[in-house]
């Protein structure tokens, strides 16, 4: 079906054929009549099959009659992160270039000053973190009391986020006769629970199964030792000899990863860029613009980029650490193999990713096939020490009960032989001391073993000499 018998009107349908797009996808053809309904909409549909414009699309239209007042928004976009705020800014601008909106972006790093100016003129069009949303909330500078329309998106990076109570806080602010419009790729039961909660006989479209991965996108598995300079060498062995290598997106699991592995990639003379939580927010953006442009080949990003940023001709994704959680695999892979392309997703996995790439099999619904020899069953052995150490809070109560690093009270190294325990006692000293006194002195006075055991300080166990 073809955009022009969706109900667009005629400047958003040349405002997409300027863009190039021929054809809706699927997710935009089942939501669009809906949405242009003012229906509530449940969109439920995997990365890269173009959410943002299934919900920016119909909202221009609908946006072309009514005027915005000020501090007081027509409608609301929320988004988990600075960048997919930003990415959705930009689609604004790009589809309604012949409608004259005000569209306001409120996100952290950027002044409060500049952010209230464009709240006090009046918006169209607000897209907005929660946690930044609620700020200009609590300081009076916005009003919620005139929302017509509210979107969330990225639901589940949402949850992952932290951001559920705010996302709570918010649908009560905004009038209940709102249209709401939710879109997600997996449905976790929290996300259940919202749905049910804040959405009015909402039209559940979905267009593939929750969590499972592009068929456009070959994933590959890599064995790999454990340490990180052993990654880091079958890494840079990997972009050298890929085939069809463009540029690639390179996911660590810490903020800590990402900076230790662009140092290291930058040593060996490639062409990279950092992305992560802790840079400002100039930072991440110049980041983003520098792989965009083509200037810098390698992204090392943490999950933060992981979630609906769209980058297109991404040829290759690099898992270098495998994610901790089955979700991050399937959204970290859907960076490449967008809008019909294909694209290549290679994961670097050690001996001790057994327990998550089962999970993340199991997730997806198929194997992984392995590049060369998978790893024996018998290379777990190599695996460092800290892995079979307790972590977090079992490691603290282990301490706190007494446990040493190399193992807790019930650990065999830390445990002395019988006879050891038998001669350190304090009855077994007791005995010995008994024994060293002179034939003719009177014995000590007898305690009960129990009381020994635990009353008796050691000083006292030592052997004197008496007087006969």
């Amino acid at each position: 079906m073809p955009f022009s018998k969706l109900g667009l009107s005629d400047k958003v349908l040349a405002a997409v054929k300027a863009a190039g797009y021929p054809a809706p996808t699927p997710i935009q053809e089942q939501a669009i009549p809906y949405v242009l309904a003012r229906r509530d909409v449940l969109g439920i549909a995997q990365t890269g099959t173009g959410k943002t414009a299934a919900f920016t699309l119909p909202m221009l239209t609908m946006l072309e009659t009514g005027r915005a007042r000020a501090r007081m928004p027509r409608t609301l976009i929320l988004e988990p992160t600075r960048e997919l705020a930003a990415q959705v800014e930009e689609s604004f601008v790009k589809y309604g270039a012949k409608q004259k909106l005000n569209v306001a972006l409120i996100i952290g790093g950027v002044s409060f000053d500049d952010q209230d100016a464009k709240l006090t003129r009046g918006v169209d069009v607000l897209i907005a973190t929660p946690g930044r949303l609620l700020d200009h909330f609590e300081r009076g500078r916005l009003l919620l009391t005139g929302v017509e329309l509210l979107v969330i998106d990225e639901a589940d990076r949402m949850l992952d986020m932290g951001f559920i109570p705010d996302i709570e806080r918010i649908c009560k602010l905004v009038p209940f006769t709102r249209q709401t419009l939710f879109f997600t790729a997996t449905m976790p039961p929290e996300i259940q629970r919202i749905t049910g909660q804040f959405l009015h006989n909402p039209v559940q479209i979905e267009v593939a199964r929750p969590a499972t991965t592009v068929a456009a996108i070959a994933q590959h598995l890599v064995k790999s030792g454990s340490k990180p300079h052993e990654k880091r060498d079958v890494l840079r062995r990997l972009i050298r000899s890929s085939d069809n290598f463009k540029n690639a997106i390179i996911f660590c699991n810490r903020k800590t990863e990402v900076a230790q592995l662009h140092r290291s990639l930058l040593r060996h003379q490639f062409s990279a860029a950092a992305l992560h939580g802790d840079l400002d927010q100039s930072a991440r953006t110049a980041a983003l613009d520098s792989f965009r442009k083509g200037e810098v080949k390698l992204l090392i990003a943490s999950d933060v980029a992981a979630r609906g940023l769209d980058i297109p001709d991404v040829s290759h994704v690099f898992n270098f650490d495998v994610p901790h959680h089955a979700d991050d695999y399937v959204h970290r892979i859907g960076r490449t193999g967008r809008a019909g392309k294909s694209g290549t997703a290679i994961t670097i996995a050690s001996p001790i990713d057994s327990k998550s790439l089962a999970a993340i099999e199991k997730l997806i619904g198929q194997p992984i096939a392995w590049m060369g020899e998978p790893p024996r069953a018998d290379d777990a052995s190599d695996a460092p020490e800290t892995v079979e150490r307790p972590r977090g809070r079992q490691r603290e109560r282990g301490a706190e009960r007494g446990g040493s690093r190399g193992g807790g009270r019930g650990s065999a190294r830390s445990q002395p032989k019988p006879a050891q325990r038998q001669a350190e006692s304090p009855v077994a000293r007791l005995d010995e001391a008994r024994t060293r006194q002179p034939a003719k002195s009177p014995p000590p006075r007898q305690q009960p073993e129990s009381q020994a055991e635990s009353h008796l300080p050691a000083f006292l166990l030592r052997p004197t000499r008496v007087k006969a």
